[in-house]
């Protein structure tokens, strides 16, 4: 199924989509929750119900004059309010040419354990404008990712059952203010400021179920399900990224089996998978800059459209805008 949510008379609206339309789930009947946050909340209960409703509008049994257009909607976050925002460290070839290009070797224990960081889950948006205060401005870059949102309460989970935790898929944009992060990591702590002032996933949740035919075998000594889905970024049309998210090297249970040691997770923490290879200036910019004396850097620009791409996933589209002092920043506000 694929799960989108939109600002609705001033509310997020859970809808389903099909066929490029948008159908609401408590239109489509009064049982099924109207929000991804009650989704999640009521997972086991109200997924078989979900789907039956789903299976009903594909073979028109549901009347199809209800579903309206998908492009006529204000996109949120398909998780328009997360409990949690945690991101991980999972691709080696991002991993080790960022690394390289600071003249390092590669680290030992990115082999012995995934590891992650806590961002801001009140930055969260959908798709839409970016905004960014001058010191944003200042190298400031996109992160090529997916990300995974936890459906059923847990602790001390195992790899071999954490893939029963994902309640779906979806693409995610880690933007960046390089210029604030290094600045701030030197203090060895972080990343805070250099991250915390946007997030975009979207534009829909993909559950598992959808993406079966793209899964593919997990990597020797790993466990979990794995999934050949080509990524994309776009910046201004042009094309200036490509991995896989076949190419973790953590699977997203290995990581889940780590965040949740000594720790409980919720329905609607969102785990992200990390950049993807070659999937971020901040990397493109120190390899150019190896092979090339006279590289020029590209960053990212107010006016500048960012469009991520991932199979099945569908297609996030960003625009960045340089905010006013003063401008009403409350969550709502934010995703218009």
């Amino acid at each position: 199924m694929k799960l989108v949510s939109y600002l609705r008379d001033g509310q997020d609206q859970l809808a389903l989509l099909v066929d490029g339309l948008l159908y609401n789930m408590d239109e489509v009947h009064p049982n099924l929750p109207g929000s991804m946050g009650m989704f999640l909340n009521y997972w086991e209960d109200a997924l078989p119900l979900v789907q039956q409703a789903a299976e009903a509008i594909k073979t028109k049994r549901f009347l199809q004059n209800k579903g309206f257009p998908y492009e006529n909607a204000q996109l949120l976050s398909p998780v328009a309010f997360p409990t949690s925002l945690r991101d991980a460290y999972a691709f080696r070839q991002h991993v080790e040419m960022a690394r390289r290009n600071h003249g390092a070797g590669m680290i030992p224990e990115f082999d012995q354990y995934p590891v992650f960081y806590f961002s801001n889950h009140h930055s969260v948006q959908g798709a839409g404008n970016i905004r960014c205060m001058p010191d944003h401005l200042q190298q400031l870059d996109f992160e090529l990712e997916v990300a995974i949102v936890i459906n059923k309460h847990g602790r001390n989970i195992k790899a071999e059952d954490a893939d029963e935790y994902i309640g779906g898929l979806m693409i995610m944009n880690d933007f960046s203010a390089r210029q604030l992060q290094l600045e701030e990591m030197k203090l060895n702590l972080g990343p805070a400021k250099g991250k915390d002032f946007a997030t975009a996933l979207g534009p829909v949740l993909v559950t598992p179920d959808e993406l079966e035919p793209f899964e593919i075998p997990v990597k020797e000594n790993h466990t979990g399900r794995q999934w050949n889905l080509n990524m994309k970024c776009r910046v201004n049309g042009i094309a200036v990224s490509a991995g896989n998210l076949g190419d973790m090297e953590w699977t997203f249970a290995e990581i889940i089996e780590r965040a949740s040691y000594g720790a409980d997770l919720f329905p609607g923490d969102i785990i992200g998978s990390g950049t993807v290879g070659t999937g971020c200036f901040l990397e493109l910019n120190g390899t150019g800059k190896r092979n090339d004396l006279f590289y020029t850097e590209q960053w990212l620009q107010p006016g500048d459209v960012v469009e991520l791409e991932v199979d099945g996933l569908g297609m996030l589209q960003n625009t960045i805008v340089q905010e006013d002092e003063g401008e009403d920043w409350s969550i709502l506000a934010r995703k218009k």
